[in-house]
């Protein structure tokens, strides 16, 4: 008799479709059971039973969604918190005043926002790196720099960082390595392995798929000090996921890889169709050949290129506002990695600090049919000329 699943080994693709193979013991049922449950009672010895005591430290289905999660990334512990910025924060939150943190000049608006904030309320030091430089992050590493963080590939410009390089140049001088992975999540990007120490991923994104929740996660290489202060942090701050969300992180992950495969070859075929297009200036997609980082990127994304991909148009802020505007297949919102296919002005939603380019427009591709994405691009930028 061949041996039980739970015995096998299974592929991660499995492991995330099964949710690790959860059934409920007593019922059979193959979809996990939702806890809401908010407080737990001891035993009779007045001990707690299976670890939990109250919703604020954790609750068993967001432990069963942490599994998930741990198994496909490969960590000793994955820690979900209840929104991305959160988990981020918690992180951040590890520094102590005077701390060296080196991270990408163009990156995710919120966490930079964040960053400044500790900057010039508790004198962390900050240095931002240019991520089209080969030597820039080299150049900002410090005998005493303690964190750095990267994007790989970077938002909304989706330069490539390798992350066995910066591991190692973060290494030699004593400092952790956390790679926000996001867009690159491990259905193609093995990012511990690769060397971080910390690979963060909003979970409302790719991991859920669905938009409809909000959430962030930590997976940390190994153990230790650290791993156990951003638990307390938690724990402190109240930031877990709560169950209900964790129960719809789980039910996303379950179709995690096939929405990635699918989000990929669409987003492939828009960025080629675009390439030489002429209302459109230049095409930013790691899976197109001409893209400078792509050798990197084929390296390192092994099951794909993802869904993100920006679009410099031909004109000017007014022109590429009116192109999201138009869109009748894509939805003109924020956010990224659900099934449906969205546009944004990115410069818009950053602010006037923004350093990215007034005519960018930031797709995130669905699963959608790829004719009707394409067909509604044209006749957008079709309706915006003057």
């Amino acid at each position: 008799m061949s041996n039980p699943p739970s015995q096998m080994n299974l592929s991660p693709s499995t492991r995330a479709a099964q949710a690790m193979h959860s059934m409920d013991q007593r019922t059979g049922a193959v979809v996990p059971g939702i806890e809401l449950a908010s407080t737990f009672a001891r035993n009779s010895d007045y001990e707690l039973r299976d670890g939990f005591i109250y919703g604020r430290y954790g609750n068993p289905t967001t432990r069963q969604a942490e599994t998930v999660i741990s198994s496909l990334d490969g960590s000793a512990a994955s820690m979900l918190f209840g929104s991305g910025m959160s988990a981020f924060v918690a992180l951040f939150e590890t520094l102590d005043s005077g701390d060296h943190v080196v991270l990408p000049q163009v990156m995710y608006h919120g966490g930079l926002d964040w960053v400044r904030r500790l900057e010039a309320k508790r004198g962390l030091q900050v240095t931002l790196f240019d991520a089209t430089d080969a030597t820039g992050l080299q150049n900002t590493m410090r005998p005493d720099t303690k964190l750095v963080w990267i994007e790989s590939p970077t938002n909304p410009n989706w330069e490539v960082i390798d992350i066995s390089a910066a591991a190692q140049l973060a290494h030699e001088v004593g400092a952790l390595l956390a790679v926000d992975c996001t867009v690159s999540p491990p259905v193609t990007m093995d990012t511990l392995a690769l060397g971080a120490d910390i690979a963060f991923q909003s979970a409302t994104k790719y991991l859920n798929g669905h938009s409809d929740i909000t959430g962030g996660v930590l997976s940390f290489a190994k153990e230790g000090p650290l791993l156990d202060e951003v638990q307390l942090l938690r724990q402190l701050q109240g930031s877990v996921m709560a169950g209900f969300e964790a129960w719809l992180l789980i039910r996303g992950m379950r179709t995690l890889y096939l929405r990635f495969e699918r989000a990929s070859t669409n987003a492939l075929q828009i960025a080629e169709h675009f390439e030489n297009h002429p209302m459109v200036d230049r095409v930013l997609y790691p899976g197109l050949a001409a893209h400078p980082g792509h050798d990197i990127a084929a390296r390192q994304m092994t099951g794909g290129f993802g869904g993100m991909l920006s679009l410099l148009v031909k004109g000017d802020e007014v022109l590429a506002r009116d192109v999201a505007r138009f869109t009748q297949v894509f939805f003109p919102a924020t956010s990224l990695g659900g099934v449906e296919s969205l546009i944004e002005h990115r410069k818009t939603i950053e602010g006037p600090h923004s350093l990215v380019a007034s005519n960018l427009l930031r797709l995130s591709v669905g699963i959608e049919d790829v004719r009707d994405l394409i067909a509604d691009i044209e006749q957008a930028l079709e309706r915006a000329q003057p």
